[in-house]
């Protein structure tokens, strides 16, 4: 498994000093597989950039949590399910000279009525020569935010007479 076995505290207490407004280091949570590591290096070199050297995944977590946990309203235990379901030892990489994305190969029951296929983008220049976990997206979902905007729209007023 990509994820070091025991991770998902450290990384919860990660993202709780991050949401404190800690400056935090980066935190090893992970290393990819070899046909993941392979894969990414290849990609890499096809559009001449330089190859991953090394397939440990690092977690710092601010964007991370201002996207997933402050913007879409997803908890920290939403946010530890997107980051196994997306780095599972099956997931597989796609990309471009801009982005490397490992996506789940798996649909997850979201826990908000939606089937989602998790991806992690994955910062490959920031941390080399290993790669940062910089965000993860749960594809197909909507969001708690989403959701909540949703339901204030489709709610009649309080006093029972609708808007026109």
């Amino acid at each position: 498994m990509p994820l070091y076995p025991d991770i998902e505290d450290k990384i919860c207490a990660h993202l709780r000093r991050v949401a404190e407004g800690e400056r935090v280091k980066a935190i090893a949570i992970g290393r990819l597989t070899d046909d993941q590591h392979r894969a990414i290096s290849k990609l890499r070199l096809s559009v001449g950039l330089p190859g991953l050297d090394d397939p440990e995944i690092l977690l710092v977590g601010r964007h991370m949590h201002q996207s997933r946990v402050v913007k879409d309203r997803y908890s920290v235990d939403d946010v530890l399910c997107q980051i196994g379901s997306s780095l599972a030892e099956t997931s597989i990489i796609h990309g471009s000279s801009k982005m490397t994305i490992v996506q789940s190969t798996i649909l997850r029951a979201d826990g908000y009525g939606s089937m989602v296929r998790d991806e992690a983008v994955l910062e490959l220049l920031a941390r080399k020569p290993k790669a940062e976990l910089f965000s993860v997206i749960p594809k197909g979902d909507i969001s708690p935010a989403r959701r909540e905007q949703k339901q204030k729209k489709e709610r009649p007023l309080e006093s029972g007479l609708e808007t026109r």
